[in-house]
């Protein structure tokens, strides 16, 4: 017997957290947003700040529905779309009813399942335990890879490698040994100019 769809086909999903604030990572850093966080993910950083976001049934089943409509209220028309891991959902019914709102939609992903919904801007940020689908390299506008370590520099030119020319190529520090990375990521893009650093300004600044 098939298990019933409790997420009603993408109009459901489980929702960790959603408020208005500026998105404080990678090439978006300052843009007004409206964010929603969705619970659940199976990859499992030793190193996330959002480790309350991995079991989904955790977090109530918000109806996708009253979640646009509060975007739809936001002086900002910028909704982003994270996690958790957001890609492990059908997210087609969120993106076509955003769309129907004129919102302009953002994607954080580490690429790990099927790419549903369609996007405006999707930022990639690849993890070594768990590597996206070849579908997300090419569809990428931006690669964000975080670095806790000097060996994650050959992991990142692995994925700048699969990302098209015009993909924007960011270094971030791993939060807790920002202190210690910050330094060797710039000295990195000072001998390798094609990438950017990015910072977690959203914390310097003390905002969600």
């Amino acid at each position: 017997m098939q298990e019933p769809d409790i997420f009603e086909g993408g109009k459901k999903l489980p929702l960790m957290e959603d408020f208005y604030s500026l998105q404080g990572e990678g090439y978006n850093t300052g843009k007004a947003s409206y964010f929603i966080r969705i619970g659940g993910c199976d990859i499992g950083c030793s190193w996330c700040d959002s480790k309350r976001s991995w079991q989904a049934d955790r977090h109530p089943l918000v109806e996708v529905d009253s979640i646009i409509s509060k975007v739809v209220d936001c002086p900002s028309n910028c909704l982003l779309v994270t996690g958790g891991e957001p890609t492990m959902y059908d997210l087609e019914y969120l993106t076509v009813k955003a769309k129907e709102n004129n919102l302009n939609l953002f994607l954080e992903t580490s690429g790990t399942h099927k790419l549903t919904g369609i996007w405006d801007w999707i930022c990639l940020s690849p993890k070594k335990q768990s590597p996206p689908l070849q579908e997300f390299y090419t569809k990428a506008h931006e690669l964000k890879v975080i670095i806790s370590e000097i060996q994650d520099f050959d992991w990142a030119e692995e994925m700048a490698g699969k990302v098209p020319p015009a993909c924007h190529l960011f270094l971030q520090p791993e939060w807790s040994r920002k202190d210690g990375m910050t330094m060797a990521i710039i000295d990195y893009i000072r001998k390798n100019p094609v990438w950017r650093i990015s910072m977690q300004t959203h914390k310097v600044w003390g905002i969600p």
